[in-house]
């Protein structure tokens, strides 16, 4: 996996980031966490965090920071990616 560059802004009705990671904190609306591959109860219709700016935010979602290696070009570059990021950093 390359090393991270700097950070982008976030793409347009993507929402690859709330949806392909595993969250293992509670959350608004998921008190056990969020699975990976499903999307966060707080994404909005269009696929923006409705938590963003807020204190309530997981500080996991704060720290995942947009950038090209992550993000790709497509929306679904950036679920592949963070679809194998989860895989290679899952507990044993």
């Amino acid at each position: 996996m390359p090393n991270c560059s700097e950070p982008l802004a976030c793409r347009s009705g993507c929402g690859a980031c709330c949806i392909a990671p595993s969250i293992t904190s509670p959350l608004p609306g998921m008190p056990q966490g969020k699975p990976a591959g499903v999307p966060c109860i707080n994404l909005d219709a269009e696929l923006r965090c409705k938590l963003f700016g807020r204190p309530e935010r997981p500080g996991f979602c704060g720290g995942l920071q947009p950038s090209q290696e992550m993000c790709g070009e497509t929306r679904e570059q950036a679920l592949t990616w963070l679809a194998h990021l989860e895989i290679t950093t899952r507990p044993m």
